[in-house]
């Protein structure tokens, strides 16, 4: 492993495996949606949900569903195109890194006893989560909510998957410190597939 691809790995292996356990263990078969699929969290998502699988759909912009596929993605959606919401399949997991729509369009997609967890980027998508989730969850045999984890959590596994050769870190471009700036206005654009590494 390098040192670019350690440096990947910690905090969005953590979000990822949370977020596919967010409803209990994964198990062959689940239908499992990646909203944000072509990103951080996402690559490493779809890598892992296939390595037990899960059947995965990736969510993501037109440039990025070619990587998202190669990853090994069962279906992929571009979301300028369609909205998997108002139609099509339910789905066992839903995890929301995009955050694009409301959680109440999400909550349609689910099978009756699916879960739609966010990690996601819009702070006001991830506020209505945080406060009507619950709610949701209470009268409802869908579970919704936020989804987080422990520093280094499922590092063992991640390793694990990773010495298999089972999942790879998607690295998009690395910037010296010096260009720390610049980077962050790349991610800004939100055209990132996989991580930026900032190199010292």
């Amino acid at each position: 492993m390098t040192f670019e691809q350690a440096s990947t790995l910690p905090q969005v292996g953590a979000l990822a495996l949370a977020g596919l356990r967010y409803n209990g263990q994964i198990q062959p078969g689940q239908k499992v949606l990646l909203n944000g699929a072509g990103g951080g969290v996402g690559t490493l998502a779809v890598q892992i949900a296939k390595h037990f699988g899960a059947e995965v759909t990736g969510v993501d912009s037109p440039e990025k569903l070619e990587l998202v596929t190669s990853l090994g993605a069962d279906h992929v959606i571009d979301y300028t195109q369609a909205d998997f919401t108002q139609y099509g399949p339910q789905y066992d997991l839903i995890i929301d890194v995009a955050t694009h729509r409301s959680m109440f369009d999400y909550k349609r997609a689910l099978n009756p006893r699916g879960a739609y967890g966010v990690i996601g980027r819009s702070q006001a998508r991830f506020s209505q989560t945080v406060f009507l989730a619950p709610w949701i969850s209470r009268f409802s045999s869908k579970k919704m909510g936020v989804i987080g984890s422990k520093p280094n959590q499922g590092l063992d596994l991640i390793l694990e998957v990773f010495k298999d050769g089972k999942v790879v870190p998607i690295i998009d471009s690395t910037y010296p410190l010096s260009e720390t700036a610049q980077a962050f206005r790349y991610f800004a654009e939100e055209r990132v597939q996989g991580k930026i590494v900032i190199t010292m």
